[in-house]
């Protein structure tokens, strides 16, 4: 039988890209989920600041092996 699975919606950011914010993302939601199989991004947006990206946000889903 395979594995059944839940999704989660979840908002991340980080100062430096969309990868890390993504590993951000996947590193909280480890705190309080396990099993985590994949993280799927929905959006990428950024924050600007004269004319240069200071935040980088993702909007993805996570899912994860249900017990």
């Amino acid at each position: 039988m395979s594995d059944m699975l839940k999704v989660i919606e979840v908002l991340a950011e980080s100062e430096k890209s969309w990868e890390d914010a993504a590993a951000k993302a996947v590193a909280q939601a480890s705190k309080s989920v396990h099993g985590i199989k994949s993280i799927y991004i929905k959006d990428f947006e950024a924050k600007v600041d004269s004319n240069k990206i200071v935040q980088y946000r993702i909007n993805a889903k996570i899912s994860f092996a249900l017990d």
